[in-house]
Parts: C-alpha cells; structure tokens; sequence
C-alpha cells in the first residue's frame, strides 16, 4: 500500500478549489448560489475525531504489545489496513470537499458585507480547517500503523557473513 502523499493531496485540494471558484462564480452570474450547509464543517470533523480515536487507539495496542505486557490486547493487520484504506479514502474526498469549500468560500469574500453570505463563508472557512483536520487524522493514522523497516536486508540482499 502506498503511503499518503501531501503532494496529491495539495492538487486535488487546488483544484477542486479553482474550480468551485470559477463555478460559484457563473452559478452567482445565473442565479442564486447555493449555501454551503452547516451539516458540512461538523461531518468533517467528526470524520477527523473518528479517525484520530482509532489512530490513539491502535497506538496504544502496538506499544503494548511491543512491551509484552501480559494483558496488551493484539492487533488484528487487517483491521490495521482496512484503517490505513479509510484514512487514505477519508483524507482524498476531505482534500476534494475542502477544495471545493475553499474556492466558494474564497467568492464569497466578495460580499461580506450580506449577512447572509458572511454566514456562508463563515461556514466554508470551517468546512476547510475541518477537512485539514481530517488529512493531518488520517496522516497519523497511517504513520501509527506504518511497518517498521527491514534493516537486516539493505544493501545486495545477501546474509552478513562473520
């Protein structure tokens, strides 16, 4: 499984920024726009506590079982992996929803002055902190159930001799 790369994260996040941007913009120039919904920040961040619970908690278990206390509670790998997959999954459609919350938050800058719309790019700015959240969740997730490396095989791959 390949790790979290920022890099991606970055673009998707730019890009789905750009253009929600650009589409809040000719959705504005037609019509009304459509709010950003309260539910959106306080979904991101449950997402993001769910995902730092289950990092701690698997954290937790590793050192315990690394330490061989009697009573440290094993870690099942495919329950680790099916957590890596849904801090990856979590983390790519946060960058893509902030994104998007991004760019119309960055339109309704325009128009503080509406009350109305100083509420929505209140709620965008939130969406967004909230999806980082996510992201820097789901990164732990990942650095906490990472495999340590194989120190013994660097180099040729041939046995040490003595």
């Amino acid at each position: 499984m390949k790790e979290l790369r920022i890099r991606v994260l970055a673009g998707v996040f730019v890009v789905a920024g750009v253009l929600s941007w650009a589409g809040a913009r000719l959705w504005n120039a037609v019509g009304t726009l459509p709010s950003v919904p309260l539910a959106a920040p306080i979904v991101l961040a449950v997402i993001a506590v769910v995902l730092l619970a289950t990092a701690l908690s698997l954290r937790a278990r590793l050192k315990a079982q690394r330490e061989r206390q009697p009573d440290a509670k094993g870690v099942d790998p495919m329950m680790a992996a099916r957590a890596v997959v849904f801090g990856q999954a979590s983390a790519l459609v946060a960058a893509l929803v902030a994104g998007m919350y991004g760019g119309t938050g960055v339109f309704l800058l325009e128009s503080l002055d509406i009350p109305a719309r100083r509420d929505q790019a209140i709620y965008a700015g939130f969406s967004v902190l909230a999806g980082i959240g996510v992201i820097a969740a789901a990164i732990f997730l990942e650095r906490v159930c990472k495999l340590p490396d194989d120190d013994e095989h660097e180099g040729t791959g041939a046995a040490p001799t003595t």
